[in-house]
């Protein structure tokens, strides 16, 4: 049996609080953070709704500690890492061997958008300090750098599955006795880029999105970041307080369908959850809450709803999409869940999914609507699929 792996602290910022506190009062009280675009320079700043960060950069600056021409995902990320790092209050355990495995999509791409605008127009403006830090990994070594982490630095990007891999590589490196602790997740910043990229798919809701909904339209882009700090056995047994969960299974599956399309089976949603159950010894039945992927857009929703109708049915656990909430925040987005899904699995939360009112025909499938605590919670499946197929899914047990 392979050494446990425990979630010792946790740390968030996304469009619905600045902190997991705030986050999690607004999953209580149903408080959605879509609206319209504030700060991203774009000209669809009035046409389609994304959940932004409700922090313009120099207050970000201010926040974070970094300057103001820092990139918006580095500054997004060392908040929500640095929350993680202090919740878990291991700063006083000797010797220890800390590690971050961080994931973006983005980078710095903010700033480098920001350069070319200027450039293209004036090959004598534009400040490099603009693009250095472009490339993704520059953002996971800038966090790292003020956190003081120098153990192991490793940078994911598999899409929107991203951060559910950085969980995973961090619980094998504690598991291979390569790090006593690691800070895992993934952050992103909303960028042009991304929002013409998405909208070039068209798969973007005019509208706030309705996960899993029959009349759903599509997806609303968001922004944050999520850590979660995993620790060994070892090092569980001497913090001041008791972990949230263990990180009892994992696994990630990639059905090759296509470049930006689930399967219409939901193959790769399948063997992703089935895998990660069995690593972690349960049964289908023993899953009590699913924090969906739940985009939004008609094939993901129909391709992880046939998956879940395939492996759980005629039992379905509770489920809801948390986007609904936070928008898509692509390579954040399960790490923002893993930390809704760590407070899920220590005190039996389970999350409105807003706005749904029709179930998807012929799946049976109907998502909670209202904020609720179940004593009997013990296990949270997460999920999070990413364009080239990449699925990957975690399990949070209750201790």
């Amino acid at each position: 049996m392979s050494p446990p792996v425990f979630v010792a602290g946790i740390g968030t910022i996304s469009a619905i609080g600045n902190n997991v506190s705030e986050n999690l009062q607004s999953l209580k009280k149903g408080e959605t953070g879509i609206g319209n675009i504030k700060y991203l320079r774009t000209n669809y700043s009035s046409l389609l709704p994304a959940a932004e960060v409700k922090l313009n950069n120099d207050e970000l600056a201010t926040l974070s500690g970094f300057a103001s021409f820092i990139s918006r995902t580095a500054m997004l990320s060392l908040i929500a890492a640095r929350e993680a790092l202090n919740d878990a209050e291991i700063n006083h355990l000797p010797n220890l061997r800390l590690g971050f495995v961080s994931s973006s999509t983005v980078g710095g791409m903010d700033k480098t958008e920001d350069f070319f605008s200027a450039f293209l127009g004036d090959p004598k403006k534009g400040k490099l300090r603009s693009v250095v830090n472009h490339e993704c990994g520059s953002i996971t070594a800038l966090v790292a750098d003020k956190l003081g982490i120098k153990h192991h630095l490793s940078t994911i990007n598999t899409a929107c599955s991203s951060s559910a891999n950085a969980v995973m590589y961090g619980s094998r490196l504690i598991k291979n006795n390569i790090v006593d602790a690691v800070i895992t997740g993934g952050t992103d910043s909303l960028t042009r880029f991304t929002m013409n990229g998405f909208n070039t798919l068209m798969i973007l809701d005019e509208q706030y999105c309705k996960p899993f909904d029959n009349d759903r339209h599509g997806l609303n882009l968001g922004e944050g970041a999520g850590y979660v700090l995993l620790v060994s056995d070892r090092v569980a047994g001497m913090l001041k307080k008791e972990p949230y969960c263990s990180i009892a299974g994992y696994h990630n599956a990639n059905d090759a369908y296509h470049q930006t399309a689930s399967s219409p089976d939901g193959d790769g949603s399948f063997w992703a959850m089935g895998g990660a159950i069995k690593m972690a010894g349960l049964q289908p039945s023993d899953i009590n809450y699913i924090n969906l992927h739940g985009t939004g857009t008609q094939n993901n929703d129909n391709s992880e709803g046939a998956a879940i109708k395939r492996l759980f049915q005629p039992h379905f656990p509770k489920m809801s999409s948390t986007k609904s909430f936070t928008g898509h925040t692509l390579g954040a987005s399960a790490g923002i869940e893993a930390v809704f899904s760590a407070l899920s699995a220590k005190h039996g939360y389970v999350y409105p999914n807003l706005r749904f009112q029709t179930p998807m025909e012929g799946l049976g499938l109907v998502p909670e609507t209202n904020f609720s605590t179940s004593p009997n919670l013990k296990n949270v499946l997460s999920n999070s699929f990413g364009f080239g197929g990449n699925c990957s899914s975690l399990v949070f047990s209750k201790l």
